[in-house]
């Protein structure tokens, strides 16, 4: 399975985002207000429009967020810093959306992390590793059951001797079902028909702190200054006949 880093949270009212994120063209003007929520005395600069897949994990200094009808999503490392029920209320609930959910997957520290609030009020946080479980509270989904029951065990190297307090499944692949079960796609071992990540577009932002330049013009290259020609240049015969000057200079 290829691995694919994710730090995002969603905001979402309507009954099928799988079927919004298909059809819907993601709004820069609303995508950029609500970075000026998040980021209270920041300043943004928009960029272009980046695919979900590559923008999932976010960029240190930048935040994606993707505005579509009742479907939200921000991307940023950020969101991947802390545990799911202690994530911050400003990113919880700056969109008064039916359901919230917080996915993270993090290829590096083999973490993955979901939390789901229903209304502001959380339902559901998991965070772990393989052999680590940092947070578990609330009630399990459905559609956790096959995890919970040994159908998706990790598979070790021959040369490796589990861990006998491994958890019964891989975090990042349980976090991934979660993506499925409450979005309709996955970023990796995608099932036929579901959503392709690379095709649902979102919009980039380049933060800086008020009162500096955005760094997308401070980065530009200078251009040289117009050269200036300062030796006469020659005439025509007929250029000096109509200046009044006949001669050659």
């Amino acid at each position: 399975m290829v691995a694919a880093a994710v730090s995002t949270i969603w905001y979402v009212d309507a009954p099928d985002p799988g079927a919004v994120l298909r059809a819907a063209r993601a709004d820069r003007k609303t995508a950029h207000a609500l970075v000026g929520r998040l980021h209270p005395g920041m300043s943004s600069e928009p960029l272009d429009r980046v695919p979900l897949a590559q923008a999932a994990a976010g960029d240190p200094g930048r935040v994606y967020v993707g505005s579509f009808p009742g479907v939200t999503v921000v991307c940023s490392p950020d969101l991947a810093a802390t545990r799911p029920s202690q994530l911050p209320e400003s990113w919880r609930r700056t969109v008064a959306s039916e359901n919230t959910y917080l996915v993270v997957s993090d290829p590096t520290g083999a973490r993955g992390a979901v939390g789901a609030w229903r209304r502001g009020m959380l339902r559901r946080a998991f965070d772990a590793t393989p052999v680590d479980i940092a947070e578990d509270d609330g009630l399990p989904f459905v559609w956790e059951r096959p995890f919970w029951g040994g159908e998706f065990p990790i598979r070790w190297p021959l040369d490796v001797l589990p861990d006998p307090q491994a958890l019964p499944f891989h975090p990042r692949r349980f976090a991934e079902a979660a993506n499925a079960a409450w979005l309709g796609f996955r970023y990796t071992g995608r099932a036929g028909g579901e959503l392709d990540p690379h095709e649902i577009e979102v919009w980039g932002f380049e933060l800086y702190r008020e009162g500096e330049r955005p760094p997308t013009a401070r980065d530009e290259p200078a251009r040289p200054p117009a050269r200036r020609w300062w030796w006469p240049r020659r005439t025509s015969a007929r250029g000096r006949a109509l200046s009044g000057h006949p001669h050659a200079e």
